[in-house]
């Protein structure tokens, strides 16, 4: 739907593959993406989340952080998304809320992110019960590749660089710099959240969701690097 933005959409496995639902259920997940301030206070009031949780991840200078309340988790972690700029992409960061209770899990944005299409259009089974840990995984792959593209275009400037000194390579190389630093701090503050989930039983169902969680910390560790 071209020009029309879905801001709260409601997902659950059934039958082993993803469908989008249209009233809340146990066992769903949530999307909201740059919700409204009657949103907002509607979701607080219905699932009986801090007002404030749900408006933090709208806050691009939020920190990445983990709060542990007695009904939920908040986790926030910085996503890297892409802004268009002078018809061109440069990378930036913004925070992602992913929000666990005992029977829903709800993701907060203030757009679309490629880190949590892939669970909307159904490519990932099962998604309740390791959906958190996939979300931060796919969130450090994101990075990962987007590094390497950044490497590409750094590489492709500098060449034009050595037939001529141009302003506007040198301005390139200044922006793709500039998102170097945003994924640098963002990574090294996703690193701390990480490391806080491994001490987080509720988020951990299945034995083999430790293997899961530091397979993430060593891909957000390889994007660092």
């Amino acid at each position: 739907m071209e020009g029309v933005q879905i801001v709260v959409r409601i997902f659950k496995t059934i039958d082993s593959s993803i469908h989008e639902i249209q009233e809340p259920q146990e066992g769903c997940w949530i999307a909201l993406t740059n919700p409204t301030a009657t949103e907002i206070f509607e979701i607080s009031e219905q699932f009986g989340i801090e007002v404030d949780d749900l408006r933090a991840p709208l806050d691009e200078e939020e920190r990445s952080r983990i709060e542990v309340e007695d009904n939920y988790t908040l986790i926030l972690a910085d996503v890297p998304a892409i802004e268009e700029r002078n018809e061109k992409d440069w990378y930036v960061t913004i925070p992602l809320g992913i929000i666990v209770t005992q029977k829903m899990i709800f993701t907060v944005c203030l757009e679309d992110t490629q880190v949590l299409t892939r669970f909307m259009e159904g490519r990932v089974r099962n998604f309740f019960t390791r959906f958190i840990l996939q979300i931060l995984y796919r969130n450090a792959s994101m990075y990962l590749r987007y590094l390497r593209i950044i490497d590409k275009k750094s590489e492709q400037i500098e060449e034009k660089l050595h037939l001529s000194t141009r302003n506007q390579e040198l301005m390139e190389l200044l922006e793709l710099e500039k998102s170097l630093v945003y994924f640098t701090t963002s990574l090294r503050s996703n690193e701390m959240v990480l490391e806080k989930l491994l001490k987080v039983e509720s988020i951990k169902q299945y034995p083999e969701d430790t293997d899961l969680l530091e397979d993430v910390i060593i891909e957000n560790k390889q994007a660092i690097e």
